[in-house]
């Protein structure tokens, strides 16, 4: 068979999702529900995979077809990365481990840099409270996860294979060399009215909501201790943290080392939309790094700013 550029780039992106052979035909005989032969034919270029299977896979496991075929009208290719954080399914399971992996270098990378303007707390910041994450999980399933039936926040469980993927990206994301986080200065009163309604509405009981007011204690705790030190306290990496002096709409974030170069933004509360184009990502490092102008820096620095901010977290939380 004549050899086809953009086709061996498509097989390419197809053993990148599943490097062993194998793995990859099981996957896809699944996927496209044909027989082992005709998998094994497409993969050997012997035929090529119809147009609608093409677009299947694509679909199903977020290849970019632009990007394959080489297609370039000027625009930046993002990719939504959907997670069902209550109820994944195997291939979501399986996508989220590799994202968790891809960043395990942070940990031996030097001169890495992360960055998040944020809205509501930094992931690498209220992970370290399951209990919290949970609730933004929980928040996320009553919003978007439709499937008849509104669950109570302690029915909301995070599987053990999802909370594994947690564990792994709190520490790789804590040794990162130098992390930077730009906070919306009404983050703590959104995090307050959103336990305050679903107490309300009876999804979150009485003793729930006492839980999570101390977990939030203990999360302004944590962050003071951050702002005074200028680093995570167990991995003692550096961290600059600011408070933003105009709202923030939404939270994005980038992750720049010698291996990984990527930009974020969230959507949809718990989904990612993120593309790896160099230029993309440089300028995203650019604009949030400007943002600066308008924070002040609460770490290492301004103990009188930082005193009473915290002074402040605290008073909103005792309205719980």
């Amino acid at each position: 068979m004549e050899e086809v550029t953009w086709y061996d780039s498509f097989l390419e992106s197809l053993y990148a999702k599943y490097p062993k052979k194998s793995t990859l035909a099981e996957a896809l005989i699944e996927l496209l529900c044909i027989e082992r032969e005709a998998v094994y034919r497409r993969l050997r270029k012997e035929v090529v995979f119809p147009t609608p299977e093409i677009v299947k896979i694509a679909s199903a496991w977020n290849i970019s077809l632009d990007e394959i075929v080489g297609i370039n009208f000027g625009l930046v290719p993002f990719q939504m990365q959907p997670l069902n954080y209550l109820d994944p399914s195997k291939q979501e399971i399986i996508n989220f481990q590799k994202r968790t992996r891809r960043l395990e270098h942070l940990q031996q990378s030097e001169n890495s840099e992360y960055m998040e303007v944020c809205n509501k707390l930094p992931r690498p910041i209220y992970i370290t409270s399951l209990i919290l994450y949970r609730f933004e999980i929980f928040k996320w399933a009553y919003q978007y996860n439709h499937d008849g039936d509104e669950k109570s926040f302690s029915k909301a469980i995070i599987p053990p294979e999802i909370n594994k993927e947690f564990e792994i990206y709190t520490k790789c994301i804590k040794n990162v060399s130098d992390s930077h986080f730009i906070l919306d200065p009404m983050i703590f009163t959104y995090f307050v009215q959103n336990i305050q309604y679903f107490n309300s509405i009876l999804l979150i009981t009485d003793e729930e909501k006492e839980l999570l007011k101390n977990e939030l204690y203990k999360m302004i705790d944590y962050l003071h201790n951050i702002a005074n030190n200028g680093c995570y306290p167990d991995t003692q990496k550096k961290v600059h943290l600011y408070i933003s002096q105009i709202n923030i709409n939404t939270n994005y974030s980038y992750y720049y080392t010698n291996q990984l170069k990527s930009c974020r933004v969230y959507a949809f509360g718990k989904f990612d939309i993120c593309t790896y184009d160099l230029e993309m990502v440089l300028n995203f490092r650019k604009w949030m790094h400007a943002k600066k102008r308008a924070a002040i820096q609460i770490s290492e620095t301004n103990e009188q700013h930082r005193i009473e901010y915290f002074k402040q977290q605290r008073l909103i939380v005792d309205t719980l």
